[in-house]
């Protein structure tokens, strides 16, 4: 071979070994094309899938589906981390009548067998309804959170048309807890009345979900207040009751609590009377707990400078209306004492001196023309008397009577007679520092100090005795009001309340009890007023949070009252 047919071979090889190359890259684009297609293709399917489920197929498979490719409903806490609402994964009960297709009965034995075999392993459950679901041809839950050995029970029976999916559902790991709180989650994973309803979007916002909502309630404190509440009701034979903590500084609710209350883990029964909340939804005449109010605008005002000056405490008469004391408590009173003995005559006049408008702006400062204050969807409006004030209307206002606001609405106007005098909004979220919101002013600093001395006097010496905590320096006031009827107030219906703050030489919280309708039993010593059955469960409350709160007792402290003490006579009140 010459040198020309050798260069000749070369290059033909080259050019052979170009083609190769050639080819091999041609065919890995056309490769790498075909993966590309296969995976569009089977995303393009995954999606139509999952469109196809959200629309046509049955709950459970459609859950289980959405489960898997979103986080659950995010979490609540209280203000220390505890959970009070999660997601967890659990069984549920499902019927499904095509288990073993179109032809056929469903079921391998008679509908009636198996509503008898599923009562066995489910006694609560509602006869009739499983009758009524396994008689019908379409597909449903029969019960919601089945642990595994009652799914073992169930398996036994030997019914393909009765699964088992599993699922993320809604858990409230503290019961019945801050129910009226919370709220709770129904069967389609829609929050209720609480929370859970105002919280709904946050909680179901993928890029949130993994991040707790953390609230101003404090579990222990929660729990001790309810604990209470329900002990009240027990020894007064009441038919509600209603209670709140308040951080008088922050607006921050610590506990809230409203009794009979529900359980939020059976949305199935969840749904009924107890759900409404008589903290923020429900308005009541509260009755002598507005006295303070009235004596704090009237000293603010400078219609009281004198602590020593004396009222007639005889019945006052206006118009065809006379107004009444419960006791007589003599010919005249000042303004401690009528406080402590809890006087509607004194406090009539001193409302009467300061006048409607200036009252009735103090109402409208504290908020209490308006629904209360606070994130929960259900919050009660207050029967305010429309235009100005008559003159009867500011007096019978004055001692808690012609307006009716909700327990909260007292809590808030109680934290600002005794933190400086100035009103913040409730709230059910834990604020940081820089997010307690500046309120308004309501009273001089120096009308909240003397405020702080009286509300102290009456735990001391007045119609709050039995809300006496050692170490603690509890004040406030009680007030027991008829409830109004028709034809009138109705004398054996009463509203018993007790609200109070705590420690009063530097308040840091505010506590409201109330029973609703309590009656003379023998553990109240056959008394209904709230001196007898309210005030005992403030009593009780306040040493069992106080030092979970931060506030050690401290018995060699206490509020200076020796300027008032030499006023005040013996007697008795409310």
């Amino acid at each position: 071979m010459n040198a020309l047919t050798a260069s000749a071979a070369i290059a033909s090889g080259r050019v052979q070994l170009a083609n190769v190359r050639q080819r091999s890259l041609v065919t890995a684009k056309v490769r790498v094309l075909w993966v590309l297609l296969l995976f569009v293709f089977a995303t393009l399917t995954a999606i139509v899938r999952i469109a196809q489920l959200g629309l046509f197929e049955d709950a459970p498979e459609r859950r289980s589906m959405a489960d898997a490719l979103l986080p659950p409903r995010g979490e609540i806490t209280d203000r220390n981390g505890i959970a009070l609402a999660r997601a967890f994964p659990s069984y549920s009960l499902w019927y499904n009548p095509k288990a073993l297709g179109e032809a056929g009965s469903p079921l391998v034995k008679t509908p009636e067998e198996v509503a008898r075999a599923l009562m066995t392993i489910f006694p609560d459950a509602d006869y009739k309804d499983l009758l009524e679901r396994l008689k019908s041809d379409h597909p449903s839950y029969l019960r919601k959170r089945v642990l595994p050995e009652e799914a073992n029970k169930v398996f036994a029976l030997g019914e393909p048309a009765l699964e088992f999916p599993r699922e993320n559902q809604r858990y409230y790991p503290q019961g019945s807890l801050a129910a009226h709180v919370l709220g709770y989650v129904d069967e389609e994973g829609q929050g209720h009345v609480g929370m859970e309803q105002v919280l709904e979007k946050r909680l179901l916002d993928p890029a949130q979900r993994g991040q707790p909502v953390t609230l101003s309630i404090d579990a222990r404190a929660q729990g001790a207040l309810e604990d209470e509440l329900g002990r009240g009701m027990l020894e007064s034979n009441a038919k509600g009751a209603a209670g709140i903590v308040l951080d008088v500084d922050t607006g921050e609710v610590v506990a809230l609590a409203s009794l009979p209350s529900f359980n939020p883990n059976r949305s199935d029964r969840a749904f009924n009377d107890l759900v409404f909340n008589r903290v923020s939804n429900q308005v009541y005449e509260l009755g002598s707990v507005m006295k303070p109010v009235t004596v704090a605008s009237a000293i603010d005002a400078g219609v009281i400078t004198n602590m020593a000056v004396r009222y007639p405490a005889g019945a006052l008469h206006i118009g065809r209306f006379t107004i009444h004391d419960s006791h007589n408590f003599g010919a005249s009173l000042n303004v401690p004492e009528a406080l402590i003995h809890s006087s509607n005559i004194v406090t009539a006049q001193v409302a009467d001196k300061l006048g409607g408008p200036a009252l009735r702006q103090t109402m409208i400062q504290l908020g209490m023309n308006e629904r209360p204050t606070i994130e929960l969807p259900a919050r009660g409006f207050p029967i305010w008397p429309r235009g100005e004030w008559a003159r009867l209307t500011t007096m019978t206002v004055s001692y808690g009577h012609g307006m009716a606001v909700t327990p909260l609405h007292l809590a808030a106007a109680y934290a600002a007679l005794v933190n400086g005098g100035v009103w913040r909004p409730a709230t059910l979220y834990k604020l940081a520092p820089g997010q307690v919101p500046a309120g308004r002013r309501v009273f001089k600093a120096s009308t909240s100090a003397r405020m702080r001395q009286l509300l102290r006097m009456i735990v001391v010496d007045g119609t709050g005795k039995k809300a006496e905590a050692s170490g603690f320096r509890v004040g406030g006031k009680t007030g027991s009001a008829e409830k109004p009827g028709s034809g009138g107030y109705r004398r054996t219906s009463l509203i018993a309340t007790f609200a109070a703050a705590f420690p009063m030489d530097k308040p840091r919280y505010v506590v409201v009890a109330m029973l609703d309708e309590p009656q003379g039993t023998q553990a109240t010593s056959f008394q209904r007023t709230a001196a007898w059955n309210a005030a005992p469960i403030v009593g009780r409350v306040v040493p069992r949070i106080g030092p979970l709160l931060g506030v050690v007792p401290d018995a060699s402290r206490d509020v200076d009252i020796s300027d008032l003490s030499p006023l005040v006579g013996n007697g008795d009140g409310e």
